[in-house]
């Protein structure tokens, strides 16, 4: 390629990648609409399926959904209670008063997004429609990856050599598994900061499986064909509601603060 075809290819790149943090700064300032408008949008337009057409093999779809989908609960957990970023400021606005590069965030540059990429594939594999796998989450990580570009544009614009040399030694993603323990054993566990910072999230993705179990059951069987199973779902997520209230309250009260 000549000088002047390389030119354009560098400006065309450029364009693609400022496109690229345009739509990846929308997403983080609507993410907490856009997520129940998704939801609904696949409700509206699909239908779950039965692997196979067997309900018995479904049960164990439902069963790994969960588990995906608690693993990356889990993984948000652990990061918030021994490290927690803010990158949301004013106005829902990319914000970093300071570059984290402890805890969690010293194996990996994004173990929140690790953990909501499992949150949605876990709810994703419960609803089990193609349609969702081949435009649902292929859109969620066109989302999350964009986010992830103008987060890093950022942080690179703002810490400039510092974040250069972090991202040099820490993967993007992949957590780095070498020296996790001894990391984990230097800090302190906040208990406080996972409830106050995580109860929101928790009781969201709770509450999108227990209802689509319960749609799954009602598209494929309807209430009187499943009436005891949905009931037993109702009654299980009684408790959810509760704690939810309990932590809230908490929180407001500012018994929660550390």
């Amino acid at each position: 390629m000549n000088a002047a075809g390389e030119g354009v290819a560098a400006v065309g790149q450029m364009y693609i990648r400022a496109a690229v943090q345009r739509v990846g700064r929308f997403v983080f300032r609507f993410r907490d609409y856009l997520a129940p408008a998704g939801l609904a949008i696949i409700l509206a337009l699909t239908v779950p399926e039965h692997p196979f057409g067997s309900e018995a093999v479904n049960r164990w779809v439902d069963a790994l959904g969960l588990l995906v989908a608690a693993t990356g609960q889990a993984l948000r957990v652990l990061v918030i209670g021994y490290a927690y970023i803010v990158r949301g400021g004013a106005g829902k606005q990319l914000a970093a008063p300071k570059l984290v590069c402890e805890g969690f965030y010293a194996h990996s540059r994004n173990p929140m997004y690790v953990g909501n990429f499992l949150l949605l594939s876990g709810l994703a594999i419960i609803y089990n429609s193609r349609w969702v796998y081949i435009f649902g989450l292929p859109a969620f990580v066109g989302g999350l990856l964009a986010i992830i570009k103008a987060e890093e544009a950022f942080l690179a614009n703002k810490f400039g050599r510092d974040y250069e040399e972090y991202c040099e030694r820490v993967n993007r993603f992949l957590p780095r598994l070498r020296g996790l323990r001894a990391t984990m054993a230097s800090m302190t566990f906040d208990w406080k900061r996972v409830l106050r910072k995580e109860y929101g999230t928790t009781f969201a993705w709770v509450s999108a499986a227990v209802f689509l179990l319960i749609w799954e059951r009602l598209v494929h069987f309807g209430y009187s064909g499943r009436r005891n199973e949905i009931n037993r779902l109702l009654l299980a997520y009684l408790p959810v509601v509760i704690a939810y209230g309990v932590v809230r309250w908490l929180k407001k009260s500012r018994r929660l603060d550390s």
